[in-house]
C-alpha cells in the first residue's frame, strides 16, 4: 500500500482475479478504477482492516456471490435521484448520436409531397442513338400516364456500355442542349409532362475528360443537379467478368443531394452503391430517397443487386430505387436488368425482371418516420466510438 492509499497488485496474483469479488470491512468500499494506470490500481475509501481469509488467495475455490460477503444494508435510489440518473443518460446518449455525424445530421425535411408515384423505365437500348432518345421519351410519357411524378431513367441508356463506345456517344452537357440531344429530351419531356426526372446517366465529355453523368431536371424541365459516379467500376472476375471503367472514363469528385417537387433525393450511379458511406452521407444530410441507375451484370447481380438495395435502405432508414436497361442477350455486356423499389424497413415494394418494363409503384414518406420512431437508430448512435465526416459539408463552413 503506498502513501495515497492505492494498493498495487500484480496481474498474476490470485488475489487481483478476485479483488472485486471480495469484501474484508465492515462497510463496502467504494471502487475507482484507474485504467490509464500500467499497473492495476484499486483506490479505496476505507482503510485496509486485516489480511483476506486464506481461502481468498486459492483461485480453485468457488465463490457463490461477492454480494454475501456485504455486511452493509443497500441502499435504494430515491424516484428523483432515479430520473435525475436516467435524464444524464438519455442526455449523453442523444450527444454520443449527434457526434457520429460530423457535422451533425441534418433533421429530415418536410417533403413538398408525402405520397406520390415513382416510374423505372428498364429500357432495351441499342447501338442506334437516335432511338434510343426516343424510345426513353416513349418510356417516360408512358410512365407519366400511368401517374409517376418522379421518372427514372436506367445508366447508360443512349448508347452501348462499353469501354468503346463511351466516346463514340459522349455528349457536352455543359455546352448547352444543343450540343446534348439526350439531356434536351429529358428537359422538354419534364417540362411537358410536369414530371420530375432522374436522367439515369450517359457519358458526358467535359474537355478532355469523359464522366458517366446522371442529370435530374424539374418540372419546369431545369437542370437542377449533376451527378459523375464517383466509384468507377473496375473488377475482375476470372472466368466470369473483367471490366475497367478507368480506362476511359474519369471518377466524379462530388456527393449529390437534391432538393425537387417530390423530396430530398441522393444520387448514386450503379457501383456508388456499394459503398455505404455514400448512403450514410445521404441520410444525415436529410435525403427521403436514394436513386441508383445501375447496370449490374448476370455474375454480380444475383448475388448483390437486391442484397445491396435493401441494406442501403435499412441500414438508413429510407427509399432506395433502382433503374437497369433490359438485357440484350446479342450485347457485349450482360445487364442483370431487375429495377426495384426498396422501402425504409428493407421491403422490396416492386421489382421486374431483366426484360424492358416500365414499374410504376407509390412511395409514401410517412413510412420513414414510422420506421425511424419503431427503431430509432439515429438516436442510438455511438459517436464516442465512430463518426461519418462528411467532407464537403465540414469544409465549406
Amino acid at each position: 500500500m503506498n502513501l495515497s492509499g492505492c494498493f498495487f497488485l500484480p496481474k498474476q496474483s490470485p488475489f487481483y482475479l478476485f479483488s472485486l469479488s471480495y469484501c474484508y470491512y465492515s462497510a463496502a468500499p467504494s471502487l475507482i478504477l484507474r485504467p490509464s494506470v500500467p499497473r492495476s490500481v484499486l483506490r479505496l475509501t476505507t482503510p485496509f482492516l486485516h489480511r483476506p481469509p486464506s481461502h481468498h488467495l486459492n483461485p480453485k475455490r468457488t465463490i457463490k456471490s461477492s454480494s454475501t460477503c456485504l455486511k452493509s444494508t443497500p441502499t435504494t435510489l430515491s424516484a428523483t435521484a432515479a430520473a435525475a440518473a436516467a435524464s444524464e443518460s438519455s442526455s449523453s446518449m442523444a450527444a454520443f448520436s449527434e457526434q457520429a455525424r460530423v457535422p451533425p445530421a441534418l433533421q429530415l425535411p418536410t417533403p413538398p409531397i408525402t405520397k406520390f408515384k415513382i416510374g423505372l423505365c428498364q429500357l432495351a437500348v441499342t447501338p442506334d442513338k437516335e432511338r434510343n432518345i426516343l424510345h426513353a421519351r416513349t418510356a417516360i410519357e408512358e410512365a407519366a400516364e400511368k401517374g409517376a411524378k418522379l421518372v427514372v431513367l436506367p445508366e447508360i441508356w443512349n448508347g452501348p456500355y462499353s469501354n468503346d463506345s463511351f466516346p463514340v456517344y459522349a455528349e457536352d452537357i455543359g455546352a448547352g442542349f444543343d450540343k446534348s440531344p439526350s439531356t434536351a429530351m429529358l428537359s422538354e419531356a419534364a417540362r411537358l409532362l410536369k414530371v420530375t426526372i432522374i436522367g439515369g446517366s450517359i457519358a458526358e465529355r467535359d474537355g478532355d475528360k469523359l464522366y458517366n453523368t446522371c442529370c435530374v431536371f424539374d418540372t419546369d424541365g431545369n437542370l437542377i443537379a449533376k451527378h459523375r459516379k464517383i466509384h468507377l467500376f473496375d473488377i475482375d472476375i476470372p472466368g466470369k467478368i473483367s471490366f475497367k471503367e478507368s480506362k476511359t472514363l474519369t471518377a466524379g469528385e462530388s456527393p449529390t443531394v437534391v432538393d425537387t417537387e417530390v423530396g430530398r433525393i441522393g444520387i448514386g450511379i450503379c457501383y456508388d452503391i456499394r459503398f455505404q458511406e455514400l448512403a450514410i452521407l445521404y441520410a444525415a444530410r436529410g435525403a427521403h430517397l436514394i436513386c441508383y441507375p445501375g447496370a449490374f451484370n448476370t455474375t454480380t447481380g444475383p448475388l448483390h443487386w437486391e442484397l445491396l438495395q435493401r441494406a442501403r435502405a435499412t441500414d438508413n432508414q429510407l427509399y432506395v430505387a433502382t433503374c437497369s436497361p433490359a438485357r440484350d442477350p446479342g450485347a457485349g455486356y450482360q445487364a442483370w436488368g431487375h429495377s426495384t423499389l426498396v422501402g425504409p424497413f428493407g421491403e422490396v415494394l416492386a421489382t421486374t425482371e431483366h426484360e424492358e418494363a416500365i414499374l410504376v409503384a407509390e412511395i409514401d414518406y410517412s413510412q420513414i418516420e414510422l420506421r425511424r420512431t419503431n427503431l430509432p437508430l439515429e438516436k442510438q448512435r455511438r459517436g464516442d466510438l465512430y463518426q461519418l465526416v462528411d467532407v464537403h459539408r465540414l469544409n465549406s463552413k
